[in-house]
């Protein structure tokens, strides 16, 4: 077998093909077994036809278009690995040559174009200078964590007041569309200010007593009228405000293992400063990863963001999006975050192959266990439904890039606004350790992952690229994205995941991402 590839531009290329009569042989031969056990032939068994019966009955071209169909994609697959490039995109096939089945000689030829993974000549990334805030917990973060500490153990007592911010409700809730009631709630609870129910609800009820009632508009959140605009009625039942303990010893005994309220304090204020060290982390490690994509050029398969678009806005979930959702704006936004998601993964997956980057079993099975939880999910479940997805490789493929960009911040020099030197040893080690969150998570933050599902685009135009596409298909495949669907979960997006393992496949089988406290008083 013969191949040759022509770059047609960085993200594409043409696959030409010959395979000799010699070669296509083997298929021949099991074309004609697999064809004498469908005729029937007076005097001879199913199965055991002669080849010169079959060519008298079906044709001898009917058997080569058997044999060329079943093994098309066999010398397609060896082609791309012999030309060794990553496909991203259904391969849109056209035969030029096939046997000829009159003289029994000639070849079998035809090429293919596709998308591909660009190559990246990756720059010097060592040392990488950014430069963020600097770390401070104020008295201010001390209090703010105290005061949520308190909050876990206060009390609600009924007021005789208007409502404030941050006051308890019991409220009754009546929806309606047009002047029909389409829901209702009764006694539920709400904090004003939490923004967990309705938007303009806080509004709506500030100010308002017991037995006081409000009517304002807004769009519902859920079931069968999400999105749609609506009148809700708001009736106050009762106004309560929480009441917290007093920081004093017998409180840090309740609340904390500590014995004393200086030593609880003290562990808040180095809990905070923890804490802006992982923000300080997590803006280096952001601020380090832009730097990489500015120093490199990364091209995007225009089929990549279009896949992206066509899922986005006309998947099966983007009618419960409201009407609002495709507009303008939000397709630039949607193509902007596509491609820098795209960009992020190519250029950490390069950096992965440079430092020669693993993942370890227990790095993968620390992953499994920490995102379990995020679906509700017992992690054995959970890794059980990733290796019936035959999403396994994609998530070895996020920790991989995660530790990449840990590696690439490891050498980075942080300096904070003051000039000081950052120390990031320690969060670099918990990026390691702790749970990853997508570092390609540029796709769209304000819709559901299950929104950005990749699919494969068609085959080519002909009747015989048609006929065997379907067995060539290669697919771009989303982490985050595919991984939510199957957990049936709705997270905020992740970035899309350009699988390479599932252009190795027929479409057959490619798968359709501290104080240590008491416990606190209910």
């Amino acid at each position: 077998m013969k191949s040759a590839v022509e770059t047609l531009s960085p993200t594409r290329v043409k696959l030409a093909v010959e395979v000799p009569l010699e070669e296509l042989k083997p298929n021949i031969d099991e074309a004609y077994k697999t064809i004498a056990t469908q005729v029937q032939v007076p005097g001879f068994r199913k199965g055991k036809v002669p080849q010169q019966l079959i060519d008298q009955r079906v044709g001898r071209g009917y058997v080569i278009e058997t044999a060329v169909n079943d093994g098309l994609n066999g010398f397609y697959q060896a082609a791309v690995q012999e030309m060794g490039i990553r496909p991203l995109s259904r391969p849109e096939v056209e035969i030029t040559e096939v046997p000829d089945p009159a003289k029994k000689e000639g070849q079998l030829a035809f090429t293919v174009e596709l998308d591909i993974r660009p190559e990246i000549d990756l720059p010097e990334y060592r040392g990488i200078e950014v430069t963020v805030q600097p770390v401070e917990a104020s008295d201010e973060d001390i209090e703010k964590a105290m005061d949520e500490l308190r909050g876990r153990f206060g009390t609600l007592s009924p007021v005789d007041r208007p409502a404030k911010d941050g006051d308890f409700l019991t409220i009754d809730l009546t929806a309606s569309v047009e002047g029909e009631e389409v829901d209702s709630a009764q006694d539920l609870s709400y904090q004003i200010g939490s923004g967990t129910m309705l938007e303009g609800m806080d509004e709506a009820v500030t100010g308002l007593s017991d037995d006081e009632s409000a009517v304002f508009e807004t769009k519902l959140a859920g079931g069968e009228y999400a999105g749609v605009d609506a009148q809700v009625k708001i009736l106050v039942k009762a106004v309560k405000e929480r009441e917290l303990p007093e920081v004093d010893d017998e409180f840090a005994q309740l609340a904390s293992e500590f014995d004393t309220a200086d030593e609880l304090r003290a562990d808040l204020a180095k809990q905070a400063s923890e804490s802006k060290l992982m923000d300080q982390g997590v803006e280096a490690r952001d601020l380090v990863l832009d730097k990489l994509v500015e120093l490199i050029q990364v091209p995007v398969p225009q089929s990549v963001v279009e896949e992206q678009l066509e899922q986005h806005f006309n998947g099966e979930n983007a009618h419960s999006a409201g009407e609002d959702h495709d507009t303008e704006e939000h397709r630039a936004e949607i193509r902007t975050n596509t491609e820098r998601a795209f960009q992020n993964e190519v250029i950490l997956d390069s950096v992965a192959e440079k430092e020669e980057v693993g993942v370890s079993q227990s790095e993968l099975i620390d992953y499994i266990v920490s995102t379990a939880g995020q679906y509700g999910m017992e992690p054995n479940q959970f890794a059980q439904m990733l290796d019936q997805s035959g999403q396994v490789q994609m998530i070895v493929g996020e920790v991989r890039r995660r530790k990449a960009l840990a590696k690439v911040l490891e050498y980075a020099t942080v300096t904070d606004t003051t000039g000081a030197a950052v120390d990031l040893s320690e969060f670099v080690r918990g990026e390691d350790d702790e749970d990853a969150t997508s570092i390609v998570d540029a796709a769209d933050a304000s819709d559901e992952a299950d929104d950005m599902e990749a699919s494969a685009t068609d085959a080519g135009d002909t009747a015989t690229a048609d006929a065997t596409a379907a067995d060539t298909a290669e697919s771009t495949e989303q982490t985050e994205e595919a991984t939510e669907e199957s957990a049936a979960a709705a997270q905020e997006p992740a970035a899309t995941e350009q699988t390479e393992e599932a252009a190795e496949k027929p479409a057959a089988e490619k798968p359709k991402k501290k104080p240590a406290k008491k416990k606190a008083a209910e």
